[in-house]
């Protein structure tokens, strides 16, 4: 009991941190299209923002092990958020040199602190408790981020995408350069104000759990033996099956609801809609498919106590696969349903795969946790694929956004094969 009451604050301070870089990530999917808007770019000149974000997840998770181990779980999610605000502060001076790469540097600044902090909170809160709950455990914390990604899109929808300049893609095109700079400069003002919100907010944050005594039961080893655990771990099938398994599930989760603006811009518009009011409709599809993801982790949560989870991860692959057939398949608002369909699939998988994939490693898990981070550069390498597609206009007699979809499709391939996997080892 003394146990349970000694965790209890840690545990709603790090699940807190669930949220806010939930808030990162979904305020961030809708900025492909508005970035391509404000600077006159292509879908796949867009999806950079995508490469800066989720690379910086890429390069930050084995150095966020490393100093995890060293020091603590606690000194992990400290420098985490202090590179999450100082990312999102970079939004000011970013937006008064009037270019687009600085804020891809911003991006990657602030996702080296998201690094950080998935690094150190999934495996801290794995920690807070016995290993038989710790997948329940993590699902549960893992709850809270898709309602800090359910703030970000609205924060995007809102205060950025309803607040840019409604002209056209095409209109914008049609300006001149002293016009353009103009539409540029108050654009770029709409969009950095919830950067630098957040900025602050996170700067509270870092003082609040900077303060607060934490547990270090998960902190009595600091060797850093990286090379030796490295080998160790990644002999075991489960842990780099998990690892391959979490790649493709971040792309598909991140093509999924990225593209949803560019596959709902384009049947909306067929049906009347100017472009940013297809734009903005498209982006309240996409807060619906997130209440969607909320609703279905709950649940789904909850079914883990009764079935297998390698079962459940299996059977949520299958399902959405055939949603997604109907994406590519079925053309306009049904279409764009399945679309919306597919995060009810999805919401259990990150937890559930990376669950599974650190169980029984211990210390090792520190490791163990960087290396299912690092996966999150699949949503770095597939977006930009998909963009590569959409921006093909059309394919095989169809539109080629509804083509680009094969690619979630095989991913989800990829998962259905380790929940097989896994349902086969454990039951």
């Amino acid at each position: 009991m003394n146990s349970k009451k000694t965790y209890l604050l840690p545990f709603v301070l790090i699940t807190s941190c669930f949220a806010l870089w939930g808030f990162a990530n979904d305020i961030t999917n809708p900025m492909v299209k508005a970035f391509s808007k404000i600077f006159r770019m292509s879908v796949t000149d867009g999806t950079l923002v995508q490469v800066a974000f989720y690379g910086g997840y890429f390069a930050m998770a084995f150095p966020a092990a490393m100093f995890i181990r060293k020091y603590s779980y606690k000194a992990g999610v400290l420098m985490g958020l202090g590179l999450y605000a100082t990312g999102a502060l970079l939004f000011l001076p970013a937006s008064w040199t009037g270019m687009y790469y600085p804020f891809l540097i911003a991006y990657f600044i602030l996702t080296c602190g998201l690094s950080f902090l998935e690094t150190s909170c999934n495996p801290y809160i794995l920690s807070m408790g016995d290993e038989e709950s710790a997948t329940r455990r993590l699902n549960m914390a893992q709850c809270f981020n898709p309602m800090g990604s359910l703030c970000g899109m609205y924060v995007a929808m809102n205060f950025i995408q309803a607040r840019l300049n409604p002209a056209s893609t095409e209109e914008r095109a049609l300006l001149s350069d002293s016009e353009f700079e103009a539409m540029r400069q108050s654009d770029l003002s709409v969009l950095i104000t919830p950067y630098l919100a957040i900025g602050a907010v996170i700067a509270v944050m870092f003082l609040v759990i900077w303060l607060t005594k934490m547990p270090n039961n998960a902190d009595q080893n600091h060797d850093v033996h990286p090379l030796t655990t490295l080998k160790r771990i990644f002999s075991i099938d489960y842990y780099r099956e998990g690892v391959i398994a979490q790649f493709f599930y971040v792309g598909v989760q991140i093509m999924c609801w990225t593209f949803i603006i560019q596959y709902g811009t384009r049947v909306l518009m067929g049906e009347g809609l100017s472009e940013q009011e297809a734009e903005v409709m498209s982006q309240k599809l996409n807060i619906i498919a997130m209440v969607v993801f909320v609703s279905s982790r709950f649940i789904c949560t909850y079914f883990l106590k009764y079935i297998n989870a390698g079962a459940l991860l299996g059977l949520l692959a299958v399902a959405g696969s055939l949603l997604t057939c109907g994406v590519i398949f079925i053309d306009g608002r049904m279409g764009l349903y399945c679309l919306v369909a597919i995060s009810a699939c999805m919401s259990l998988m990150f937890p559930t795969i990376y669950g599974i994939a650190l169980r029984g490693l211990g210390d090792d898990a520190k490791f163990g946790a960087a290396g299912l981070i690092m996966a999150i550069l699949g949503g770095s390498v597939l977006p930009p694929l998909q963009a590569a597609i959409i921006d093909k206009q059309e394919l095989f007699g169809m539109p080629a956004v509804n083509v680009s979809f094969v690619l979630p499709l095989l991913c989800f391939m990829v998962i259905i094969a380790y929940g097989w996997r896994t349902y086969v080892r454990t039951k």
